[in-house]
């Protein structure tokens, strides 16, 4: 409750976590009222006066054009950020929940598990995210739930780094000894007296994962691996390139590029607040 207490007054004080939490916020709103404010389906061609409404630019018809489908650029835009969230919180979770029982485990009984853990998570630091995720995703195929899990299977690595350090600190301090002594079991120090101290750096790349992890499904959209039943900000880019469409037509590249811009760095914003409350060497700068 205390961190809680800092970081919503040092929110407050700070204007960047302040636009981060009201950006977030304004995507999440969008997100869950999609099927009422979209105009359009941002799946359906579009037609004006018989004729595929291809290419055309913004207009009080059309707020932010069409693409060379013929599909409302603006429900789109609208549409591909319930795909943003979904991605980028789950996975955050996902990413997060395995880095930190990773660190968990590897901090705490150290030894012959903590060099296995370890050296796994060298491995996955040396595999590059955007061919691996490619070979994940064009064996199990093109969906939402795949990218998610190809990004927690990767994403984890420095979650995991980090909380093993905290761990490493902790687990000689007195309490975990007289824990020790009073007969507790190993998942009870780990999860009941250790846990709740590493939690708040957990907390921190939740935040810190939902950029991530928002980023690498636009990344794997734009090259053409997104799920084709949904739309995403990535999956326009990935249209307006593949159509040409992107070398004349400004209003089928800004404003997903924009979109995805923002989101990200409103993601890293809250986070680099909370990094601020949650690290004393932070916390004595600021």
């Amino acid at each position: 409750m205390e961190i809680l207490g800092s970081f919503t007054t040092k929110m407050i004080r700070k204007p960047m976590g302040l636009f981060g939490v009201l950006v977030l916020l304004s995507f999440l709103i969008v997100a869950i009222f999609v099927p009422y404010i979209t105009p359009y389906n941002p799946m359906e061609y579009q037609y004006v006066d018989g004729k595929l409404a291809r290419s055309l630019p913004p207009s009080t018809r059309f707020w932010l054009g069409t693409t060379h489908y013929g599909r409302d650029v603006f429900s789109q835009i609208i549409a591909g950020s319930r795909v943003a969230l979904i991605v980028g919180f789950t996975a955050a979770l996902f990413l997060t929940f395995i880095g930190t029982n990773v660190g968990l485990l590897a901090g705490y009984f150290g030894g012959k598990l903590d060099d296995v853990l370890m050296r796994t998570n060298d491995i996955a630091f040396g595999i590059p995210f955007v061919p691996f995720a490619i070979i994940l995703i064009a064996l199990t195929g093109p969906s939402i739930w795949n990218i998610i899990i190809t990004i927690s299977i990767l994403m984890w690595r420095t979650t995991a780094r980090v909380i093993r350090s905290q761990v490493l600190s902790l687990r000689e301090r007195p309490f975990i000894m007289a824990a020790r002594v009073s007969g507790a079991s190993h998942l009870r120090i780990m999860y009941v007296h250790l846990l709740p101290n590493v939690l708040p750096m957990s907390f921190l790349y939740i935040a810190l994962g939902i950029a991530w992890a928002t980023l690498a499904e636009a990344s794997l959209s734009f090259l053409g691996f997104g799920d084709p039943r949904m739309v995403s900000w990535g999956q326009i880019l990935y249209d307006a390139f593949l159509t040409g469409s992107a070398r004349t037509n400004w209003w089928n590249i800004l404003p997903p590029a924009l979109c995805i811009s923002l989101f990200v760095i409103s993601a890293f914003m809250i986070g680099q607040v909370y990094e601020e409350v949650v690290n004393p060497r932070l916390r004595k700068r600021s």
